[in-house]
């Protein structure tokens, strides 16, 4: 196994990404644009809040946080005061199945989305919380439970570069199967409530049952869904042939049959913009992800962290 990062990723690789990580947050504020700003989701929630005390009001305190039974009992305003949780747990899901493991451009999916687990990992590590995680192919899950510790990212790094490596051409395609809703039920029973949970997956598979358990699992957490694709699915060309590569196989379409390449565009399009829409109606943010780019700068442009 060559572990160019294009294909394959190795430990190495995916612990250097922490570098890369340093500026990039999935709970500062983001600017007007982001996706994780605007109609297009609401902000994430950061961590939670503990009550500290009950005090008198003062100017400029916040007129929510009134306590009315206690200023009705004392005759005076009185304000409940809250102090931030010092780190809460997060869950960085990754898919490692089959149906990632393709790419017609620059990278497989398998290798952006073991990237983008990496990254969101070191995210978490670097914003003080605890690091965990879920890493999924077709056959098993593998679990890491979180804990705020540089060991932790590794561990979890090392199942993903584990399950990266074992992909290929000649593994039998398990498309079909509900393995994306077993790790979200996983999910559900693992994060009760105030976890932050990050999905990086192409989503196949996806149906009415994957949208009641990202309801569930957004009603008390804060999830967002990185969803990664390959730009085939949405420019399929015009000309020529396209050799489309899996592992060791390759196959020579001609597209520049209309017969060929409209049945072809309208099935990868069209799946990629159902689960699209699918993942919005479960009102979880979601970011696009393409194969062409490095991950890292795509992450950066679409958290709105442009500089």
């Amino acid at each position: 196994m060559n572990a160019d990062g294009f294909v394959y990723v190795s430990l190495g690789q995916l612990m250097a990404l922490q570098f890369q990580a340093r500026d990039l947050s999935f709970v500062a504020r983001q600017p007007q644009g982001s996706l994780l700003a605007g109609n297009h989701a609401s902000r994430l929630r950061g961590r939670g809040l503990n009550f500290d005390e009950l005090r008198r009001y003062q100017p400029g305190d916040d007129l929510r946080h009134l306590d009315w039974r206690a200023s009705l009992r004392t005759g005076k305003p009185v304000v409940r005061t809250f102090t931030e949780e010092r780190d809460r747990p997060a869950l960085i899901v990754v898919d490692q199945r089959m149906s990632m493991f393709f790419g017609s451009v620059r990278s497989f999916k398998s290798a952006v989305a073991a990237e983008l687990g990496a990254l969101a990992a070191w995210m978490v590590f670097n914003a003080g919380d605890r690091v965990g995680g879920l890493v999924f192919n077709d056959q098993r899950i593998d679990s890491v439970a979180p804990l705020r510790s540089r060991k932790r990212v590794e561990a979890l790094c090392s199942r993903i570069a584990q399950q990266n490596g074992e992909l290929a051409a000649r593994n039998p395609d398990h498309e079909g199967d509900d393995q994306l809703d077993k790790v979200l039920r996983q999910c559900v029973a693992v994060a009760g409530h105030d976890h932050l949970i990050c999905l990086v997956s192409d989503f196949a598979g996806a149906g009415p049952h994957t949208l009641q358990l990202l309801q569930q699992l957004s009603a008390h957490n804060d999830v967002v869904a990185l969803q990664v694709y390959d730009p085939l699915a949405l420019n399929v060309p015009s000309r020529g042939q396209l050799r489309v590569t899996q592992g060791q196989l390759q196959v020579e379409l001609a597209v520049n049959q209309r017969q060929v390449r409209q049945p072809l565009g309208d099935f990868l399009g069209g799946r990629l913009k159902d689960v699209a829409s699918l993942l919005r109606r479960s009102q979880v943010p979601l970011l696009m992800i393409s194969t062409a780019l490095p991950a890292a700068e795509q992450l950066r442009s679409e958290l709105g962290k442009r500089r």
